[in-house]
Formats: C-alpha cells, structure tokens, sequence
C-alpha cells in the first residue's frame, strides 16, 4: 500500500469515526430537545434582554430536561438567550467559577450524586 493510499485510509477512517460520534451526539441532543418545554415556544421569548431574562428563565423552572440544556449551552459557550434556565451572565460567571470544566454534563452528574451522598 503506498503511502497515500495509507493517509487517504487514515482520513476515510477518522471521518467515519468523527462521523458516527457527531451522529451519536446529534441524536442524544435531539432527544433531550424534543422534550423541553420550550420547544412549542417562540424562540423570541428567551432571547432578550437584560432583566428580561429572568423573567423568560421562568418557563425553564419546571422543564424536565433542565440541566441537559444547561450543560449544552455551556459546553457550547453559548453567548445569548436563555438556556437551561440560566441568563448570559449567569452562565458567564459558571464558566469563569469552573474554567477547569471538560463536560458540564458529567459535572452536573456529579454535583447530583454528591449531593445524594451527603
């Protein structure tokens, strides 16, 4: 096999992999997505601004897939709108508080199961 038969494999391989992760990821997205309660919602209620975004985080409070929203927003640095019940400069400070973060997901987990424990 000649060397760019060998890299053009190597690629091939890697997008499948790339592939197949993104669509895992896609799909578990799509699944906590289509259970929010702000799906029915106009997307223009939680994208506003300044003390407004207290107000639109109400419709977060009850919301059944509150901290997988959260955690995407913050693993996104998503800069605008109201997401996972927390306005931009809450989820600002969140990420200053917590820079060391890798999954937000996995830290909200935890923070659960501690929170069990104790």
């Amino acid at each position: 096999m000649s060397a760019t038969q060998t890299a053009a494999q190597t690629v091939t391989t890697s997008t499948s992999v790339h592939s197949s992760v993104y669509g895992a990821q896609a799909e578990a997205r799509n699944a906590w997505v289509s259970k929010a309660r702000c799906r029915a919602s106009d997307p223009d209620e939680l994208f506003v601004r300044g003390a407004a975004q207290r107000e639109a985080a109400v419709i977060c409070r009850h919301c059944p897939v509150i901290l997988e929203c959260a955690a995407d927003a913050l693993d996104n640095h998503v800069e605008f709108g109201v997401w996972g019940g927390m306005t931009e400069r809450q989820r600002r400070a969140l990420l200053k508080q917590h820079p060391g973060v890798v999954s937000w997901a996995d830290f909200f987990a935890a923070q659960r199961n501690h929170r069990s424990a104790g």
